[in-house]
């Protein structure tokens, strides 16, 4: 674990990340929280689940997200593609079910580029793409030791980084201030709470 945390989170903009993992809905909230703005979140139609307004409220307000269906992966591409270059929002999120190639995922580190915004591809695990610049594994923490009632502890860690190193935190969202804590891993151990007066 490292204390570099503030290096890599928020996300570089101007660059189309990629993350993976069961806690990968919570990244991509938590980076839209902390960012501020518009969010626009591409998915296909036809995918079984989506997101709910409900779920997300304790990261940004529903009314600075904008939910996009798209027919197929090629048109949650090009949709991405433009929002990245406008500019007009501060972070595209993209669901994405198939690998995306280097072509289209060099189009999209241009268009991040060009419109200054924070592109994120939410991946199926073994999908990334090589012009991906970061790319994070989002997983829950479940630690029956501490019996903690905070259900937001996670692990990420970037394992692909174009423009620094590789790194590892547990993290949780704090609510109250809509920003990411870094949690010290000795603040987790058996034992390590304050012995009784």
């Amino acid at each position: 674990m490292t204390s570099d945390f503030p290096d890599h989170f928020p996300l570089r903009r101007g660059r189309t990340h990629e993350a993976y993992g069961p806690a990968a809905l919570a990244f991509s909230f938590a980076l839209a929280g902390q960012l501020g703005g518009m969010v626009l979140w591409i998915c296909e139609t036809r995918q079984a689940g989506h997101i709910n307004p409900a779920g997300f409220g304790t990261y940004i307000e529903p009314q600075h997200l904008l939910l996009t269906k798209a027919k197929d992966q090629v048109e949650v591409l090009a949709v991405a593609e433009e929002a990245l270059r406008s500019g007009a929002v501060k972070l595209v999120v993209m669901e994405l079910t198939k690998p995306l190639g280097l072509t289209e995922g060099r189009r999209l580190q241009l268009a991040a580029e060009a419109g200054h915004s924070t592109g994120l591809c939410l991946i199926p695990e073994g999908m990334g793409s090589n012009a991906a610049e970061t790319r994070w594994r989002c997983l829950p923490v479940f630690d029956a030791v501490s019996n903690s009632a905070d259900s937001t502890l996670v692990y990420w860690q970037i394992i692909k980084n174009k423009s620094g190193t590789l790194s590892a935190w547990d993290v949780r969202w704090d609510a109250g201030t809509r920003r990411v804590i870094v949690v010290s891993k000795a603040a987790q151990r058996p034992g390590s709470a304050r012995a009784p007066d």
